[in-house]
């Protein structure tokens, strides 16, 4: 547990959510300040600030779930689709430096976009691009 981390303290019990499923590693709760109805997060109960600093065998047992609570969350708000959202750092839009899934049932006219606006990629960028990326992965193998 990471003192100054309101997740962490969540997770400890020592500040109250509207819990909507907790297990040995992660905990699930209706966000506070939603952007569509069912709003959830989704928190590993350790401390990792963001999906670098996840284990791969933590990860794995946290995205394991991840299809469980989004069908579970749709289902109750009859919504037909989700975004599963993961801000990853804080250039990314991460608000609170510990790990968290959003799931956000959406349905047509809710009133939530995402911008996305969209460039073009150029051949021989993408290629050089592509190479860089691929040795990197590489490397990291």
């Amino acid at each position: 547990m990471k003192e100054d981390c309101i997740f962490c303290k969540i997770a400890a019990g020592e500040i109250p959510c509207f819990k909507v499923y907790e297990d040995d590693l992660v905990l699930s709760f209706l966000d506070i300040g939603p952007v569509v109805a069912g709003h959830t997060l989704v928190i590993p109960k350790r401390h990792y600030r963001n999906l670098l600093d996840v284990p791969a065998e933590a990860l794995s047992g946290i995205s394991r779930r991840l299809p469980m609570l989004a069908r579970a969350v749709i289902s109750v708000v009859q919504a037909p689709a989700c975004h599963l959202l993961l801000n990853n750092g804080v250039e990314a839009m991460q608000s609170v430096q510990h790990l968290h899934y959003h799931i956000l049932p959406r349905r047509q006219g809710d009133g939530f976009g995402v911008p996305w606006p969209a460039g073009r990629l150029e051949a021989t960028t993408a290629r050089q691009m592509a190479a860089e990326i691929a040795a990197a992965v590489a490397k990291a193998h």
